[in-house]
């Protein structure tokens, strides 16, 4: 006996059937579709997912070792050489450097003229900041124990601004004698700043603010300096630039080398502080301080480095500088004296040495000299 299937039988248990009517009695069957919405939201989780994966190794691999190193950072007073005449062991040169640099030893060895003045050294910053009090009792005590009454401090460019405020310590701090204050190219305030590195500075500051490790960071140090040197491989005419890629190449591996992976240079955490005290303008304070008489002790010998052509520094106004100078301290009665060597630019004497250690021969020392041996009586 055999039993045949109904063909309605067989329809009512077709597959596709079952399927359709399961998606059409589901629950939200009825609402608009989500799909678009879904991949969208998908998509938006890759990208999310990206970027905590490449946050997470910047912040293991870049920012977390140079955190850990500038931990471990102390200002340092190094010492860098013995005056040429056994008389001069009375007075100590200290030499700082500025923007971006974090040891003056080696622009100090580039100045043998220094020499001249005293035994000579140089200041190590502290590469998570400044603080002019703690660098200024480094002087004080190494020349105590020194044996060393007489200071001369030097300052290039901004390291000018923190030698300021280090001679107001010690002058007004100390009983040691602050001879003389050496300032080469060093911006008085803010306006003596070239407006485009004032800008590259404000947008460092700006990065500082809201970028999470910032201060530490070596992937955002090697991308500002390379965009400092842009003028040495891009040529910008209009909206067109054209770029010059073996110049492009040789400027990477040299911030590589000179500023990423070098212990001599300064972290961005020091560059903001260093340019945070050419903001704050305490520069003009300190010269007025400076320039007041002292119940126990004659006022400091100011003396202002510059090239003579004013449009060879690109970094600072010279001229503006010079101006604010003989305001502060020049005059009849002042303190001032200023020197403007031919063919140096910004604050180069490691680049210039010749013409600098000539100046200092020629004109810095008799001037520093006379007024260290013949003192003004205070006031």
């Amino acid at each position: 006996m055999s039993f045949e299937r109904h063909p309605s039988t067989v329809a009512d248990y077709d597959d596709a059937r079952r399927r359709a009517r399961l998606r059409e009695t589901r629950w939200g069957s009825g609402a608009p579709s989500w799909r678009r919405t879904r991949l969208v939201l998908l998509r938006c989780l890759v990208v999310v997912l990206a970027a905590v994966t490449v946050f997470a190794q910047y912040w293991q691999h870049d920012v977390m070792p140079e955190r850990d190193r500038l931990a471990r950072t102390d200002p340092e007073l190094l010492p860098v050489a013995t005056p040429f005449d056994d008389q001069r062991w009375d007075t100590a040169v200290v030499d700082m450097v500025g923007l971006g640099g974090l040891n003056a030893e080696p622009t100090a060895r580039a100045l043998p003229a220094l020499r001249n003045f005293g035994v000579v050294w140089a200041v190590r910053y502290d590469n998570a900041g400044v603080d002019t009090k703690v660098i200024a009792e480094l002087i004080v005590q190494a020349t105590t124990l020194a044996g060393v009454p007489d200071i001369v401090l030097v300052g290039h460019s901004m390291g000018g601004v923190i030698a300021l405020e280090v001679a107001r310590h010690i002058h007004y701090g100390s009983d040691r004698r602050l001879v003389a204050v050496l300032l080469d190219c060093t911006p008085v305030d803010l306006n003596a700043v070239r407006p485009e590195s004032r800008s590259r500075g404000t947008d460092l500051m700006r990065l500082m603010g809201w970028l999470p490790g910032a201060r530490e960071s070596r992937i955002l140090r090697f991308a500002i300096e390379v965009t400092a040197r842009r003028e040495r491989f891009a040529d910008r005419e209009g909206l067109i630039v054209d770029i010059d890629y073996p110049a492009l190449r040789a400027v990477a591996v040299e911030v590589l080398r000179d500023k990423v992976f070098s212990r001599d240079a300064a972290s961005n955490g020091l560059i903001q502080a260093q340019f945070l005290a050419i903001v704050a303008g305490g520069a003009a304070r300190d010269l007025r301080a400076l320039a007041r008489a002292h119940p126990d002790k004659p006022r400091p010998a100011i003396v202002f480095l510059r090239p003579r052509d004013a449009a060879r520094d690109h970094i600072v106004d010279v001229d503006y500088s010079h101006q604010a100078l003989i305001e502060l301290v020049g005059g009849v009665d002042g303190t001032l004296l200023v020197v403007r060597p031919r063919n140096i630019g910004h604050a180069n004497p490691r680049q210039r040495p010749d013409e600098y250690n000539a100046v200092l021969e020629s004109q810095v020392l008799p001037f520093v000299q006379r007024y260290q041996q013949s003192p003004v009586e205070p006031q």
